[in-house]
């Protein structure tokens, strides 16, 4: 899949792909107009909501209602490295949730290609082309 990445003003950065686009920028302490995600925060974003997708599919295959099921995924971060440490998503699931599937409801979050890829990522070039 090729993006095109180009810059829209201030700290504002933009991936075209799709017919979409995708519109980041930095948050007001950053030098940023706070407008947007900040690259990081989409990439949180899209783990939890890559596990979210895993979830849903799960339970309409099952026809299990979604009413009352939330993901709610916390960042750990280190200020000295400026990483995150820890990525915790905890699955909330209403008292009518059946118990025989509550595992494996686990076990389709972890299915998401996102965090797939943390666990074993792609190799990384970036070069520079005259145009």
């Amino acid at each position: 899949m090729e993006m095109r990445i180009s810059f829209q003003g201030n700290q504002k950065v933009a991936a075209d792909f799709a017919g979409l686009k995708v519109l980041t920028d930095q948050p007001l302490e950053d030098g940023g107009e706070g407008l947007a995600p900040s690259p990081f925060q989409l990439f949180l974003a899209s783990l939890g909501t890559c596990a979210g997708f895993f979830v849903l599919s799960f339970c309409r295959k099952r026809r299990i209602p979604t009413d009352g099921i939330e993901l709610v995924q916390t960042a750990l971060w280190d200020p000295d490295k400026h990483l995150a440490t820890r990525i915790s998503l905890e699955i909330r699931i209403p008292k009518s949730f059946p118990e025989k599937y509550k595992d494996s409801l686990v076990s389709a979050a972890n299915l998401c290609t996102v965090k797939r890829h943390l666990q074993a990522p792609p190799q990384f070039e970036i070069k520079t082309r005259v145009v």
